[in-house]
């Protein structure tokens, strides 16, 4: 059967739907040409952005802090990694699982309360009707998050974090201080030098491929390593805790308000422990009034009494007012611009020299001898020592002592009276301390200080030189007296020279003097090669017959005893009339 071929004929196009389809295309393409211009023109920085943030990720870093460690290493403060624990029930499963398989909460708990140590009852109830960011416990230690981990649980979140620990409590604690609940510093070394104790990361940004591989970029070798230095402290941890206990025991006999003792290096200004009570445990801070949390020895200032007439002698010696071998008489009281001044006990003492006016502490030798200065020579004295400047320090913001005004010290007599024996004026008992360092060292200015690793900050400048050497050493010979003769006997130790001074002062309030005291106890040894300088400082012993003979000096002496066994201190050996040095 033949086939025949269909013919089709061919119509025209219709220009109505011709005209439709070319303005249609035509607005397509004007509408993907308008896309276009708006992409890479107008959202061009909006899409680069984004496209960082797909590129690229963040390490998010923990926020860490330099562990703070003593002169001999032994840790002080360090950052102690923790965990917190998320469940996310929906997501349950275990190794092995299928796919869509999902566990029971129940089943979950039963492991975890064996690694926990936790009861299954107690894990159980933290669960609610949830399906996913429940916080089942936090603080959990490295060694349970790890055996979590090994769990391969699906649904268990281990977040990590840092946590400030402080392994030796008290002892520190004023000092150090502690950081809260944010990990930031809020007292002692830990606010003050903030900046030095965190640790910063040099880079924590990587850039990924579009499968999440990570792509080189321009950073350096070593830009993902964070700096992890100690900050090291001069203090000795064993001296620490001897000195503690010492101020501790008897701040409690004699129920005062506080005490504070500290050991400096009189030479460089490294303070070898800085003890003060009462204290407090900075690993559990919350519990404690937020006074106990200042560094008082820097901020509060007190009317250093008898410990400040070494200071003065010394003042006397530079201007040739008085000389090496002299004498001056005490007849007990003394009538200075209508007021009467007396010695402590009201009793006089004659004929005296100079060591035996610091033996017994007298006041009106003291009046007399500084009266031979005139006192714009004194105040000027007083104003060079730096008594009404802020000490340069790097454990707190100190507080700058009060010295009257010029006029008023040059006009008023009594002024110039009364500071000869300590009294008028106010300092901090780490201002007494550096005095108290420049008389050992032959008269030279120190910075006491307490970093060794940032210690580069302290002494930049050259050394001020206070007093001469042979003053410096004639006053420190004065001081020996005190403790061979003297007030301070109560700190003799055989085989050794030690210098000190006692100070006993009451404490004004509102202008007025109290019955409440300051007791205080400043010592310096070798006397032969000085070293260091010891100060303790008691205020408000409640008992009668406090006084720093008393109060002060027994805490001196089993810091000092410390010291020597510590530091390895040799004692002196009198061979025929000869002192020498033990090797």
């Amino acid at each position: 059967m033949k086939r025949h071929k269909k013919i089709v004929r061919l119509l025209p196009l219709d220009s109505k739907r011709f005209k439709f389809l070319y303005i249609f295309n035509l607005l397509l393409i004007f509408c993907l040409f308008g896309r276009l211009v708006k992409l890479q023109v107008f959202n061009a920085s909006d899409l680069q952005r984004k496209a960082r943030l797909i590129q690229s990720s963040k390490t998010n870093s923990l926020q860490k802090r330099r562990a703070i460690v003593d002169r001999n290493n032994r840790l002080i403060a360090y950052d102690k990694p923790l965990y917190k624990l998320w469940a996310h029930p929906k997501y349950f499963s275990l190794p092995g699982d299928s796919i869509n398989e999902v566990r029971s909460t129940e089943e979950v708990i039963k492991i975890l309360s064996s690694i926990l140590d936790i009861k299954y009852e107690i894990l159980l109830g933290k669960f609610n009707e949830e399906i996913s960011g429940i916080k089942l416990l936090d603080k959990i230690s490295e060694e349970k998050a790890e055996k979590i981990k090994n769990l391969q649980i699906s649904g268990l979140d281990l977040i990590k974090y840092s946590q400030r620990y402080y392994p030796q409590g008290e002892l520190y604690s004023n000092l150090v201080g502690f950081v809260n609940d944010e990990n930031k510093g809020s007292a002692g070394l830990e606010l003050h030098l903030n900046n030095q104790i965190k640790v910063f990361s040099k880079s924590n940004l990587i850039k990924r491929g579009g499968d999440g591989t990570p792509l080189p970029d321009n950073s350096a070798p070593g830009d993902f390593i964070s700096d992890y230095e100690n900050l090291g402290l001069t203090l000795d941890s064993k001296l620490q805790k001897a000195s503690f206990k010492a101020l501790l025991k008897q701040v409690r006999k004699w129920k005062a308000k506080k005490g504070f003792a500290i050991v400096m290096d009189v030479n460089n200004g490294e303070i070898l422990s800085l003890v003060s009570v009462p204290s407090y445990n900075p690993n559990k801070f919350w519990q404690y009034d937020t006074d106990l949390f200042r560094g008082w020895y820097t901020q509060d200032l007190f009317e250093p009494g008898s410990t400040f007439k070494p200071i003065n002698l010394a003042l006397a010696l530079e201007e040739k007012v008085i000389h090496k071998n002299g004498l001056v008489e005490d007849i007990g009281r003394i009538n200075v611009g209508g007021w009467t001044l007396y010695n402590w006990d009201k009793k006089g003492n004659g004929y005296i020299d100079y060591p035996k006016v610091l033996q017994v502490s007298s006041n009106v030798g003291m009046v007399k001898i500084m009266q031979n200065l005139d006192p714009k020579i004194y105040w000027d004295w007083l104003n060079n020592l730096g008594i009404s400047k802020n000490l340069e320090t790097d454990l707190f913001e100190s507080t700058a002592g009060q010295l009257k005004r010029k006029d008023l010290f040059v006009n008023q007599s009594i002024e110039p009276a009364v500071t000869s024996f300590g009294k008028g004026f106010s300092i901090s008992p780490l201002k007494l301390v550096q005095l108290h360092a420049a008389l050992a060292n032959g008269g030279f200015e120190v910075t006491p200080h307490v970093t060794s690793t940032f210690k580069d900050r302290f002494n930049k400048n050259q050394k001020k030189q206070f007093f001469s050497n042979e003053v410096s050493k004639t006053v420190l010979e004065w001081m020996e007296s005190v403790v061979d003769k003297g007030s301070g006997s109560g700190v003799k130790i055989e085989g050794y020279r030690i210098a000190g001074k006692t100070g006993t002062s009451q404490k004004a309030i509102n202008g007025s003097y109290t019955s409440k005291k300051v007791c205080s106890f400043v010592a310096t040894l070798p006397v032969n090669d000085p070293k260091y300088v010891v100060l303790v400082v008691v205020d408000e012993p409640s008992k009668p017959y406090a006084y720093g003979s008393t109060v002060a000096v027994p805490v001196a002496k089993e810091i000092i005893e410390s010291l020597i066994v510590i530091e390895k201190i040799p004692p002196n050996i009198e061979e025929q009339g000869v002192i020498v040095k033990k090797p």
